[in-house]
Protein backbone atom coordinates (compact mmCIF):
# COMPACT_ATOMS: atom_id res chain seq x y z
CA UNK A 1 0.00 0.00 0.00
CA UNK A 2 0.87 3.68 -0.17
CA UNK A 3 2.98 5.55 2.57
CA UNK A 4 1.48 8.57 1.39
CA UNK A 5 -0.20 10.52 4.38
CA UNK A 6 -3.79 10.80 4.50
CA UNK A 7 -5.21 13.65 2.84
CA UNK A 8 -6.47 16.57 4.86
CA UNK A 9 -9.19 18.99 3.98
CA UNK A 10 -7.85 22.48 4.05
CA UNK A 11 -10.89 24.57 5.90
CA UNK A 12 -11.53 28.00 5.84
CA UNK A 13 -12.44 28.93 8.91
CA UNK A 14 -13.73 31.82 10.46
CA UNK A 15 -11.72 32.63 13.84
CA UNK A 16 -8.81 30.89 15.41
CA UNK A 17 -11.22 29.43 18.09
CA UNK A 18 -12.91 27.30 15.58
CA UNK A 19 -10.09 26.11 13.98
CA UNK A 20 -8.90 24.70 17.86
CA UNK A 21 -12.25 23.09 17.84
CA UNK A 22 -11.73 21.63 14.58
CA UNK A 23 -8.50 19.77 15.00
CA UNK A 24 -9.55 18.86 18.65
CA UNK A 25 -13.11 16.94 16.51
CA UNK A 26 -10.17 15.38 13.89
CA UNK A 27 -8.01 14.24 17.05
CA UNK A 28 -10.70 12.65 18.79
CA UNK A 29 -12.61 11.62 15.29
CA UNK A 30 -8.81 9.89 14.62
CA UNK A 31 -7.95 8.40 18.31
CA UNK A 32 -11.45 7.15 19.26
CA UNK A 33 -13.49 6.73 16.56
CA UNK A 34 -11.90 5.31 13.10
CA UNK A 35 -10.09 2.41 14.73
CA UNK A 36 -12.85 0.68 15.97
CA UNK A 37 -15.61 2.02 13.12
CA UNK A 38 -15.39 -0.98 10.95
CA UNK A 39 -15.27 -3.97 13.78
CA UNK A 40 -18.08 -2.14 15.71
CA UNK A 41 -20.23 -1.85 12.49
CA UNK A 42 -19.82 -5.43 11.49
CA UNK A 43 -21.09 -6.40 15.18
CA UNK A 44 -23.62 -3.75 15.49
CA UNK A 45 -22.92 -2.10 18.38
CA UNK A 46 -24.03 1.39 18.70
CA UNK A 47 -20.70 3.26 20.51
CA UNK A 48 -22.29 5.85 23.57
CA UNK A 49 -19.58 6.06 25.25
CA UNK A 50 -18.00 8.31 22.20
CA UNK A 51 -21.29 10.03 22.63
CA UNK A 52 -20.39 10.97 25.96
CA UNK A 53 -16.94 11.69 25.34
CA UNK A 54 -18.48 13.94 22.98
CA UNK A 55 -20.89 15.97 25.52
CA UNK A 56 -18.14 16.18 27.82
CA UNK A 57 -16.17 17.22 25.39
CA UNK A 58 -18.87 20.21 24.48
CA UNK A 59 -19.63 19.18 20.89
CA UNK A 60 -23.09 17.69 21.14
CA UNK A 61 -24.49 21.21 21.61
CA UNK A 62 -22.61 23.19 19.34
CA UNK A 63 -24.80 25.04 17.26
CA UNK A 64 -27.08 26.30 20.14
CA UNK A 65 -26.74 29.48 23.07
CA UNK A 66 -23.81 29.38 25.09
CA UNK A 67 -26.10 30.49 28.03
CA UNK A 68 -28.05 27.31 27.81
CA UNK A 69 -24.71 24.84 27.64
CA UNK A 70 -24.49 24.77 23.99
CA UNK A 71 -21.37 25.80 22.28
CA UNK A 72 -22.45 29.64 20.02
CA UNK A 73 -20.79 28.36 17.09
CA UNK A 74 -21.93 29.01 13.25
CA UNK A 75 -23.61 26.74 11.26
CA UNK A 76 -20.21 26.85 8.99
CA UNK A 77 -18.29 25.19 11.52
CA UNK A 78 -20.73 23.16 13.22
CA UNK A 79 -21.10 21.23 9.72
CA UNK A 80 -16.93 21.29 9.41
CA UNK A 81 -17.63 19.17 12.70
CA UNK A 82 -20.47 17.10 10.89
CA UNK A 83 -17.90 16.16 7.94
CA UNK A 84 -14.62 15.33 10.26
CA UNK A 85 -17.30 13.12 12.46
CA UNK A 86 -18.84 11.37 9.11
CA UNK A 87 -15.59 10.59 7.95
CA UNK A 88 -14.47 8.41 10.78
CA UNK A 89 -17.68 6.69 11.34
CA UNK A 90 -21.15 7.36 9.81
CA UNK A 91 -22.98 6.60 12.44
CA UNK A 92 -21.19 8.82 15.10
CA UNK A 93 -21.11 11.80 12.18
CA UNK A 94 -25.44 10.94 11.65
CA UNK A 95 -25.69 10.52 15.06
CA UNK A 96 -24.93 13.80 16.10
CA UNK A 97 -27.00 15.17 13.40
CA UNK A 98 -30.35 13.81 14.95
CA UNK A 99 -29.49 14.65 17.88
CA UNK A 100 -29.38 18.68 17.17
CA UNK A 101 -32.17 17.82 15.11
CA UNK A 102 -33.71 16.87 18.25
CA UNK A 103 -32.87 19.96 20.23
CA UNK A 104 -33.73 21.95 17.85
CA UNK A 105 -37.44 22.04 18.65
CA UNK A 106 -37.07 23.58 22.67
CA UNK A 107 -33.82 25.47 21.64
CA UNK A 108 -36.65 27.67 19.15
CA UNK A 109 -40.00 27.47 20.06
CA UNK A 110 -39.32 26.18 23.84
CA UNK A 111 -40.20 29.18 26.48
CA UNK A 112 -37.51 30.88 28.38
CA UNK A 113 -38.28 28.27 31.18
CA UNK A 114 -38.58 25.26 29.15
CA UNK A 115 -34.92 25.81 27.65
CA UNK A 116 -34.00 26.90 30.94
CA UNK A 117 -34.87 23.75 32.60
CA UNK A 118 -34.74 21.07 29.44
CA UNK A 119 -31.11 22.48 27.22
CA UNK A 120 -28.57 22.00 29.83
CA UNK A 121 -29.08 18.36 29.79
CA UNK A 122 -29.59 17.57 26.24
CA UNK A 123 -26.77 19.96 25.34
CA UNK A 124 -24.33 18.95 27.76
CA UNK A 125 -25.63 17.12 30.25
CA UNK A 126 -24.76 13.52 28.42
CA UNK A 127 -28.22 13.02 27.04
CA UNK A 128 -29.02 11.60 24.02
CA UNK A 129 -32.33 12.71 21.44
CA UNK A 130 -34.09 11.41 18.75
CA UNK A 131 -36.33 13.39 16.32
CA UNK A 132 -39.98 11.35 15.65
CA UNK A 133 -42.26 12.41 12.40
CA UNK A 134 -41.96 9.70 10.29
CA UNK A 135 -44.51 7.12 10.31
CA UNK A 136 -45.16 3.65 8.81
CA UNK A 137 -47.81 4.91 6.35
CA UNK A 138 -46.54 8.97 6.80
CA UNK A 139 -43.01 9.30 5.16
CA UNK A 140 -42.62 11.70 2.71
CA UNK A 141 -46.47 13.09 3.21
CA UNK A 142 -44.99 13.74 6.93
CA UNK A 143 -48.06 15.98 6.95
CA UNK A 144 -50.95 13.06 6.84
CA UNK A 145 -49.59 12.13 10.23
CA UNK A 146 -51.86 10.07 12.28
CA UNK A 147 -50.33 9.41 16.06
CA UNK A 148 -52.83 11.67 18.20
CA UNK A 149 -52.26 13.68 20.92
CA UNK A 150 -55.34 14.17 23.32
CA UNK A 151 -55.74 16.71 26.12
CA UNK A 152 -56.51 15.00 29.22
CA UNK A 153 -56.31 17.75 31.78
CA UNK A 154 -53.10 19.81 32.55
CA UNK A 155 -51.43 15.96 30.71
CA UNK A 156 -51.86 15.21 26.62
CA UNK A 157 -52.24 11.68 25.54
CA UNK A 158 -50.27 10.41 22.82
CA UNK A 159 -50.78 6.82 20.57
CA UNK A 160 -49.91 5.62 17.71
CA UNK A 161 -46.62 4.52 15.86
CA UNK A 162 -43.75 6.20 14.98
CA UNK A 163 -41.37 4.91 12.11
CA UNK A 164 -37.21 4.92 10.53
CA UNK A 165 -36.47 6.44 14.40
CA UNK A 166 -32.75 7.15 14.40
CA UNK A 167 -31.89 6.07 18.12
CA UNK A 168 -35.06 4.70 18.71
CA UNK A 169 -35.15 3.00 21.71
CA UNK A 170 -31.57 4.25 23.03
CA UNK A 171 -32.23 8.13 23.30
CA UNK A 172 -33.10 9.81 26.48
CA UNK A 173 -35.71 12.28 25.46
CA UNK A 174 -37.42 11.97 21.77
CA UNK A 175 -38.84 15.30 19.93
CA UNK A 176 -42.18 14.01 18.64
CA UNK A 177 -44.98 15.30 16.35
CA UNK A 178 -48.37 14.32 16.86
CA UNK A 179 -51.91 15.39 15.50
CA UNK A 180 -54.22 17.36 18.05
CA UNK A 181 -56.22 19.08 16.14
CA UNK A 182 -57.33 18.90 12.42
CA UNK A 183 -56.52 16.97 9.30
CA UNK A 184 -53.62 18.24 7.54
CA UNK A 185 -50.20 20.31 8.35
CA UNK A 186 -52.05 22.90 10.88
CA UNK A 187 -53.33 20.05 12.79
CA UNK A 188 -49.99 19.44 14.27
CA UNK A 189 -48.29 19.89 17.65
CA UNK A 190 -44.82 19.06 19.18
CA UNK A 191 -43.82 17.67 22.45
CA UNK A 192 -40.51 16.58 24.39
CA UNK A 193 -41.05 13.02 25.28
CA UNK A 194 -38.72 11.32 27.79
CA UNK A 195 -37.20 8.36 26.84
CA UNK A 196 -38.52 6.24 30.04
CA UNK A 197 -41.76 7.17 29.37
CA UNK A 198 -44.72 4.91 30.78
CA UNK A 199 -46.60 3.30 27.74
CA UNK A 200 -43.65 3.85 25.36
CA UNK A 201 -41.79 0.92 23.60
CA UNK A 202 -39.16 0.34 21.09
CA UNK A 203 -39.53 -2.45 18.24
CA UNK A 204 -36.75 -4.57 17.52
CA UNK A 205 -34.25 -2.37 14.84
CA UNK A 206 -34.18 -2.47 11.64
CA UNK A 207 -32.33 -4.93 9.63
CA UNK A 208 -30.36 -2.15 7.59
CA UNK A 209 -28.00 -2.46 4.15
CA UNK A 210 -25.51 -0.41 6.31
CA UNK A 211 -25.08 2.02 9.60
CA UNK A 212 -25.40 -1.23 11.30
CA UNK A 213 -24.04 0.44 14.74
CA UNK A 214 -26.97 3.28 14.62
CA UNK A 215 -30.16 1.83 15.74
CA UNK A 216 -33.44 2.62 13.51
CA UNK A 217 -36.36 1.17 15.03
CA UNK A 218 -40.66 1.55 14.97
CA UNK A 219 -41.78 3.33 18.83
CA UNK A 220 -45.17 2.52 19.67
CA UNK A 221 -46.68 5.14 22.01
CA UNK A 222 -49.51 3.48 23.72
CA UNK A 223 -51.25 5.84 25.86
CA UNK A 224 -47.78 7.85 26.58
CA UNK A 225 -49.02 10.24 29.13
CA UNK A 226 -47.10 14.52 28.30
CA UNK A 227 -47.21 17.01 30.83
CA UNK A 228 -48.32 20.19 29.13
CA UNK A 229 -45.47 21.96 30.23
CA UNK A 230 -43.39 19.67 27.69
CA UNK A 231 -45.63 20.83 24.88
CA UNK A 232 -43.15 23.41 22.24
CA UNK A 233 -44.98 25.89 20.72
CA UNK A 234 -48.58 26.84 20.18
CA UNK A 235 -50.59 24.02 19.12
CA UNK A 236 -50.79 23.60 15.76
CA UNK A 237 -47.34 24.74 15.32
CA UNK A 238 -45.89 21.62 15.72
CA UNK A 239 -45.90 21.10 11.26
CA UNK A 240 -44.04 24.39 10.98
CA UNK A 241 -41.47 23.44 13.43
CA UNK A 242 -40.86 20.36 12.04
CA UNK A 243 -40.12 22.21 8.30
CA UNK A 244 -37.92 24.42 10.55
CA UNK A 245 -35.79 21.54 11.61
CA UNK A 246 -36.03 19.97 8.78
CA UNK A 247 -34.28 22.63 6.99
CA UNK A 248 -31.11 22.62 9.33
CA UNK A 249 -30.82 19.11 9.28
CA UNK A 250 -30.58 18.60 5.49
CA UNK A 251 -27.57 20.76 5.79
CA UNK A 252 -26.44 18.64 8.42
CA UNK A 253 -27.01 15.01 5.90
CA UNK A 254 -24.80 17.26 3.14
CA UNK A 255 -22.10 17.37 5.36
CA UNK A 256 -22.14 13.81 6.66
CA UNK A 257 -22.15 13.27 2.80
CA UNK A 258 -19.32 14.98 2.54
CA UNK A 259 -17.08 13.40 5.11
CA UNK A 260 -18.46 9.89 3.49
CA UNK A 261 -17.27 10.75 0.56
CA UNK A 262 -14.27 12.59 1.50
CA UNK A 263 -13.23 9.25 3.49
CA UNK A 264 -13.39 6.63 0.50
CA UNK A 265 -11.30 9.30 -1.69
CA UNK A 266 -8.86 9.18 1.00
CA UNK A 267 -9.15 5.20 0.65
CA UNK A 268 -8.73 5.56 -2.97
CA UNK A 269 -6.12 7.47 -3.12
CA UNK A 270 -4.21 5.64 -1.17
CA UNK A 271 -4.53 2.20 -3.07
CA UNK A 272 -4.09 3.68 -6.18
CA UNK A 273 -0.81 5.50 -5.32
CA UNK A 274 0.25 2.27 -3.60
CA UNK A 275 -1.26 -0.35 -5.54
CA UNK A 276 1.78 -1.65 -8.35
CA UNK A 277 0.57 -3.16 -12.08
CA UNK A 278 2.74 -3.18 -14.86
CA UNK A 279 5.45 -1.94 -13.05
CA UNK A 280 4.18 0.93 -11.85
CA UNK A 281 1.71 2.64 -9.39
CA UNK A 282 -1.62 2.20 -10.82
CA UNK A 283 -2.04 5.71 -10.29
CA UNK A 284 -0.28 6.37 -13.53
CA UNK A 285 -2.91 5.03 -15.44
CA UNK A 286 -5.11 8.23 -17.13
CA UNK A 287 -8.31 6.17 -16.41
CA UNK A 288 -7.91 5.78 -12.62
CA UNK A 289 -6.28 9.47 -12.22
CA UNK A 290 -9.46 10.93 -13.99
CA UNK A 291 -11.72 9.15 -11.76
CA UNK A 292 -9.90 10.58 -8.81
CA UNK A 293 -9.77 13.86 -10.35
CA UNK A 294 -13.46 13.82 -10.55
CA UNK A 295 -14.26 12.61 -7.30
CA UNK A 296 -12.02 15.39 -5.82
CA UNK A 297 -13.95 17.91 -7.68
CA UNK A 298 -17.39 16.55 -6.90
CA UNK A 299 -16.64 16.87 -3.27
CA UNK A 300 -15.27 20.23 -3.26
CA UNK A 301 -18.34 21.78 -5.46
CA UNK A 302 -20.54 19.62 -2.85
CA UNK A 303 -18.85 21.45 0.23
CA UNK A 304 -18.98 24.38 -1.30
CA UNK A 305 -22.68 24.28 -1.71
CA UNK A 306 -23.00 23.63 1.86
CA UNK A 307 -20.90 25.81 3.60
CA UNK A 308 -22.63 28.63 1.72
CA UNK A 309 -26.21 27.73 3.04
CA UNK A 310 -24.81 27.22 6.21
CA UNK A 311 -23.42 31.16 5.77
CA UNK A 312 -27.21 32.05 4.26
CA UNK A 313 -27.71 30.23 7.78
CA UNK A 314 -25.92 32.28 10.06
CA UNK A 315 -26.56 35.86 8.56
CA UNK A 316 -30.44 34.84 9.24
CA UNK A 317 -31.52 35.03 5.82
CA UNK A 318 -33.76 32.37 4.26
CA UNK A 319 -31.39 29.06 2.66
CA UNK A 320 -34.29 26.61 2.43
CA UNK A 321 -33.79 26.24 -1.09
CA UNK A 322 -30.30 25.68 -0.61
CA UNK A 323 -30.43 23.64 2.28
CA UNK A 324 -32.67 21.02 -0.56
CA UNK A 325 -29.62 21.41 -2.98
CA UNK A 326 -26.74 20.87 -0.77
CA UNK A 327 -28.81 17.97 0.82
CA UNK A 328 -29.91 16.70 -3.41
CA UNK A 329 -26.01 17.02 -4.66
CA UNK A 330 -24.11 16.15 -1.42
CA UNK A 331 -25.89 12.75 -0.88
CA UNK A 332 -26.14 12.12 -5.07
CA UNK A 333 -22.08 12.55 -5.12
CA UNK A 334 -21.50 10.50 -2.44
CA UNK A 335 -23.24 7.66 -4.09
CA UNK A 336 -21.31 7.99 -7.19
CA UNK A 337 -17.90 8.51 -5.76
CA UNK A 338 -18.32 5.80 -3.00
CA UNK A 339 -19.26 3.82 -5.86
CA UNK A 340 -16.03 4.78 -7.59
CA UNK A 341 -13.87 3.79 -4.62
CA UNK A 342 -14.99 0.75 -5.25
CA UNK A 343 -13.87 0.23 -8.40
CA UNK A 344 -10.65 1.96 -7.71
CA UNK A 345 -9.74 -0.73 -5.34
CA UNK A 346 -11.22 -3.80 -7.99
CA UNK A 347 -11.69 -6.55 -6.30
CA UNK A 348 -10.65 -5.68 -3.07
CA UNK A 349 -12.73 -2.71 -2.95
CA UNK A 350 -15.86 -5.13 -2.68
CA UNK A 351 -13.99 -7.26 0.30
CA UNK A 352 -14.62 -5.98 4.24
CA UNK A 353 -10.92 -6.09 3.95
CA UNK A 354 -10.89 -2.56 2.88
CA UNK A 355 -13.41 0.48 4.27
CA UNK A 356 -15.46 1.29 0.95
CA UNK A 357 -17.88 -1.09 0.60
CA UNK A 358 -19.02 -0.21 4.26
CA UNK A 359 -18.82 3.22 2.81
CA UNK A 360 -20.69 2.60 -0.23
CA UNK A 361 -23.53 1.13 1.71
CA UNK A 362 -23.79 3.93 4.06
CA UNK A 363 -23.62 6.81 1.45
CA UNK A 364 -27.12 4.53 0.24
CA UNK A 365 -28.95 5.96 2.75
CA UNK A 366 -28.36 9.10 2.78
CA UNK A 367 -30.05 10.08 -0.33
CA UNK A 368 -33.32 8.69 1.29
CA UNK A 369 -33.70 10.06 5.13
CA UNK A 370 -34.50 13.88 6.04
CA UNK A 371 -36.35 14.10 2.76
CA UNK A 372 -35.46 11.67 -0.13
CA UNK A 373 -33.71 13.39 -3.22
CA UNK A 374 -37.15 13.42 -4.64
CA UNK A 375 -38.40 15.40 -2.12
CA UNK A 376 -35.37 17.88 -2.54
CA UNK A 377 -36.22 18.59 -5.97
CA UNK A 378 -39.52 18.92 -5.45
CA UNK A 379 -38.96 21.47 -3.01
CA UNK A 380 -36.63 23.47 -5.27
CA UNK A 381 -38.64 23.24 -7.80
CA UNK A 382 -41.55 25.09 -5.83
CA UNK A 383 -38.85 27.73 -4.96
CA UNK A 384 -38.45 28.27 -8.99
CA UNK A 385 -41.88 27.83 -10.25
CA UNK A 386 -44.21 28.01 -7.28
CA UNK A 387 -46.31 25.24 -5.59
CA UNK A 388 -47.49 22.32 -8.79
CA UNK A 389 -51.21 22.97 -9.85
CA UNK A 390 -54.21 20.55 -8.75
Amino acid sequence: MSDRAPYLVERRLPTEESRELVALVRDIAQREIAPRAAQEEEAGRFPREVFSLLSESGLLGLPYDSAYGGGDQPYEVYLQVLEELAAARLTVGLGVSVHSLACHAVAGYGTKEQRTEHLPAMLGGGLLGAYCLSEPASGSDAASLRTKAVRDGDDWVVTGTKAWITHGGIADFYTVLARTGVEGPRGITAFLVPGDAEGLNAAAPEKKMGMKGSPTAQLNFDGVRVGDARRIGEEGQGFAIALSALDSGRLGIAACAIGVAQAALSEAVGYATGRQQFGRPIADFQGLRFMLADMATQIEAGRALYLEAARLRDEGKPFSRQAAMAKLFCTDLAMRVTVDAVQVLGGYGYTQDFPVERLMREAKVLQIVEGTNQIQRMVIARHLAGPETR
